[in-house]
């Protein structure tokens, strides 16, 4: 049935936004023409129309969307060795040395975490582990890359005993690991937006270092009819999308299908939790020096989100310290620009009502609170700000918009829901649970429009939908966490069949 067009789909109970309008609590027929819900009646009064989709008592909501992913790196992910279980540097440089040689003649492992090992990466560790083969290991936070001397010398540094590179070359890292055969890359790609839409996923939001018009353009050429995608474009590539007319919210040139469409402006402003240099208002914990980095000082940024609003560009703008959430709303505040605040992991009291206030989107990533908890109680506990503050930013009327950052945590918008709603994992108590939000702002926030203007299943609305086994408002941790979802359909069309 994959790819087939649905025009009825039958006996399905609906939850989420659009519930409290229907006429019955029983289940109902949902009817779909040219990509758009027609009508909804009580199952079996209307006469199905076209190819029909059973739903068997099954729960139907809107479609789910991902609002920060890095595409290359989370397809090529499947190629990569991951290195969440090392548990010192010399672990992961065993892992390394006994890794598979890419076709490259490289070594790629990811997804480590530094910043809790008992030991203290170094380049005779590595080197020790790996040889001359080149190899990169990339942090799960991808702010850090370990590279050993093999690996330094290729991309043109000079080894320092270390081998740790941070922030801009570390990115530069990433932007060349990412730079793949087309051909490979983009099937490693389609492969991974069907593994999205198996997770009910219709949308995401593409925030890759590239020029990625023309990557969009050529994947929709070569048939990729998955997902829909917004795409980002980053400061040095500004100048080049303003003078050929890009504007938020256009489609990608160079094909019909609409599905791709032109994003925000995404500027990084500091760095992250896990490599230390997320920009803070206190030290980090036995560096009295190290409050972070500020990437993007004010001047700048306000230039740069002056420039892109002129455009007719939205922004986004990462931010993960209390330091950096502020500078990013003061800069919101003096452009008069639309956007939103991406990650805002610590943010100041004082700066959670500026959300709502000044209409910034916080595009957070809830998973990333489980994952990185044990960081935040020891490399974050002398900081006054609030960390992950999902239910002070839901009270305060902002939009939430929930992603993963794939793939420093997986493409799973119920790992997503779930984190929200439960704030833990694997049977451990709950982390500051007075911060979590209740299921229905969380399906919400995973939808285009985010929780304050939610995707909802009514008549006129898009049929960009997903029936699943359960009742997501009333399931429990595991059960979201283990959501089966029995079909997508992407303006109609299924994209995942189960």
């Amino acid at each position: 049935m994959i790819g087939a067009t649905v025009g009825t789909i039958a006996r399905a109970r609906v939850s989420g936004a659009g519930r409290a309008l229907l006429p019955t609590d029983g289940p109902v027929d949902v009817f779909l023409q040219d990509g758009i819900i027609s009508d909804i009646a009580p199952a079996g009064v209307l006469a199905p129309r076209g190819e029909v989709l059973d739903a068997d008592g099954g729960w139907l909501i809107p479609g789910l969307w991902d609002h920060h992913v890095h595409v290359m790196q989370w397809a090529l992910i499947s190629q990569r060795v991951p290195l969440i279980g090392a548990e010192s540097a010399a672990h992961a440089a065993r892992l390394m040395g006994r890794a598979a040689t890419l076709g490259d003649g490289r070594r790629v492992g990811t997804g480590f975490r530094d910043a809790l090992w008992p030991d203290t990466p170094s380049l005779d560790v590595l080197d020790a582990a790996t040889g001359d083969v080149p190899t990169y290991l990339i942090n799960a936070d991808v702010h850090s890359v370990w590279l050993n001397t093999a690996a330094l010398r290729r991309e043109g540094h000079r080894p320092d005993g270390i081998g740790i590179l941070r922030e801009g070359p570390a990115f530069e890292i990433s932007r060349r690991l990412n730079d793949v055969d087309p051909d490979s890359g983009d099937a490693l790609v389609a492969q991974a937006a069907r593994d999205a839409a198996s997770r009910g996923v219709v949308g995401i939001v593409d925030l890759d270092m590239a020029w990625n018009e023309s990557a969009w353009a050529r994947r929709l050429r070569g048939g990729f009819d998955t997902l829909r995608v917004e795409f980002g474009i980053y400061p040095e590539l500004l100048e080049r999308a303003i003078a050929e007319g890009l504007r938020t919210g256009d489609p990608v040139r160079g094909e019909d299908s609409g599905l791709a469409r032109v994003g925000a402006l995404k500027v990084i402003t500091d760095g992250s939790l896990g490599t230390r240099t997320a920009a803070c208002s206190h030290a980090y914990p036995g560096d009295p020096h190290n409050h972070g980095v500020l990437a993007v000082d004010q001047a700048t940024l306000r230039e740069l989100m002056t420039a892109a609003t002129g455009a007719g560009l939205a922004c986004a703008i990462h931010a993960i310290g209390d330091t950096a959430n502020t500078h990013a709303l003061d800069a919101f505040a003096l452009t008069g620009a639309v956007g939103t605040i991406e990650h805002a992991q610590l943010v100041a009291h004082a700066d959670i009502p500026r959300f709502a206030r000044l209409g910034v989107g916080a595009s957070v990533q809830p998973e990333h609170a489980i994952d990185d908890r044990d960081l935040t109680d020891s490399i974050w506990a002398g900081q006054t700000a609030l960390p992950y503050p999902l239910r002070a930013l839901a009270d305060s009327g902002a939009n939430l918009l929930f992603g993963s950052d794939a793939p420093v945590s997986p493409l799973d918008p119920w790992a997503a829901i779930a984190a929200a709603t439960f704030r833990t994992r694997d049977g451990r108590q709950p982390w500051h649970p007075e911060q979590a939000i209740d299921a229905e702002t969380a399906l919400a926030a995973s939808t285009h429009g985010g929780s304050t203007a939610a995707a909802a299943t009514e008549p006129g609305a898009r049929a960009d939908l997903v029936l699943v086994e359960r009742d997501p408002l009333s399931a429990g941790e595991p059960e979201l966490r283990r959501m089966g979802v029995a079909a997508t359909l992407l303006a109609g069309r299924v994209t995942h069949r189960a």
